[in-house]
């Protein structure tokens, strides 16, 4: 089967209806207090029930409308093998998940031999949903629907520059953060998915992060691309198997901005 075989119309239901399943689970677990599991020793990374929950309801959507496709998630591992993959982190930013900060989101992506060409991101507390399939990438929320389209920028000394934290640039990649934030004109932090979203919808021109997971970005690929934007990791690879990775509002910034990383 190739891409072109490939029935996106099925695949953007099974997105929607996955996000939607993940949605009746996070919600009622959002603001409210969780039991939290560490999974990193000798460090935080929390995992809750909502993530555990919301990643078994969206795999069961896929399964049924897909049942010959791999699946990689975040907290249950990979099950079978194919050509064409869904990749999810049910809530992806769970430390704001935690906090009560509505940046976190739900990730779906679909990667055909290992490049995303689909993928959702959605904030159901604010009730936002970035969905992208070959040819758009579009913003619904409510009875609101409408293309993303990057902001257009070239310039880094014009940027605005997202990244979760510079903390995770600490040691052998603090030079190259430390010129990110000097060549550029604002930086905010926290951001998690959300922060890429934005840069679909013109908001934010940058995100730049290290050490990133396939969870964390195939979805994010797509809904990038079909706006308008460019993203690879720092070596200029595709981005979908995670690594260090740098999106932009055009390809213009984004070379800019990968030789300035890779000077530094």
């Amino acid at each position: 089967m190739s891409v072109a075989e490939i029935d996106f119309d099925l695949v953007e239901t099974t997105l929607r209806a996955a996000g939607e399943a993940a949605a009746r689970l996070t919600l009622p677990l959002f603001r409210t207090p969780l039991a939290i599991d560490n999974k990193l020793e000798g460090g935080f990374d929390p995992v809750t029930e909502a993530d555990k929950g919301a990643e078994t309801a969206i795999r069961s959507i896929i399964a049924d409308a897909f049942p010959d496709h791999a699946i990689i998630g975040e907290e249950w591992g990979v099950s079978g093998t194919s050509r064409f993959s869904w990749i999810i982190d049910p809530v992806d930013g769970t430390r704001a998940f935690i906090s009560g900060a509505p940046v976190w989101g739900t990730l779906i992506g679909f990667a055909v031999d290992g490049v995303a060409v689909a993928g959702l991101m959605s904030q159901p507390f604010i009730g936002e949903e970035f969905l992208a399939v070959p040819g758009r990438s579009t913003y619904r929320r409510g009875d609101v629907t409408q293309a993303n389209r990057t902001s257009g920028q070239t310039k880094l000394g014009q940027a605005k520059v997202f990244t979760t934290t510079p903390n995770l640039f600490k040691g052998e990649f603090w030079d190259k953060w430390a010129a990110v934030e000097s060549a550029t004109r604002l930086q905010r932090f926290g951001m998690d998915c959300y922060g890429y979203a934005l840069l679909a919808a013109g908001q934010a021109d940058l995100v730049i992060e290290p050490y990133l997971n396939t969870y964390d970005i195939a979805a994010l690929v797509p809904i990038i691309r079909e706006a308008g934007g460019a993203i690879a990791r720092w070596d200029g690879s595709d981005p979908t198997g995670g690594g260090n990775v740098v999106a932009a509002a055009t390809p213009e910034l984004l070379e800019n901005t990968l030789k300035l990383v890779n000077a530094a």
